[in-house]
């Protein structure tokens, strides 16, 4: 076997091997994201802790869940819309949002808002307050 082929056959077995861990990690990565935004979906916490700042919105009926979802985007309420339409998917409040203007808090997250907006009671949650 002659010196050139043996450098090409290293050459291509190293190649291939470099392939195949830019793969692994291309897959580990794409594995790490999707459980991290697949966590937000249900464990995102709010923009600002505390008090938060509190912003008025204005639903209307002829707004999608996407619109709703870029309109708090916008507003500072929440950072990412996508999450929110997923959130709102996997909430059970797909379609039960109602138009009107609502008073929403940076403090919110992102089911207290659906809360407000489908005028769900937020205060009552099946238990009586101890006297």
């Amino acid at each position: 076997m002659s010196a050139s082929k043996i450098v090409m056959r290293l050459v291509s077995i190293s190649f291939t091997v470099l392939l195949f861990l830019v793969a692994v990690y291309g897959l580990y990565e794409l594995g790490l994201r999707s459980y991290s935004y697949g966590y937000r979906i249900f464990a995102e916490p709010p923009v600002s802790a505390g008090e938060g700042k509190d912003r008025l919105v204005q639903v209307k009926d002829s707004m999608s869940d996407t619109d709703i979802a870029k309109m708090l985007e916008e507003k500072g309420l929440i950072r990412d819309h996508l999450l929110f339409v997923l959130q709102l998917k996997v909430s059970g409040y797909s379609g039960k949002l109602k138009a009107g203007p609502y008073t929403l808090n940076t403090s919110m997250t992102a089911e207290e808002m659906m809360q407000v907006m489908s005028q769900e009671n937020l205060t009552d949650t099946g238990q009586e307050e101890a006297e």
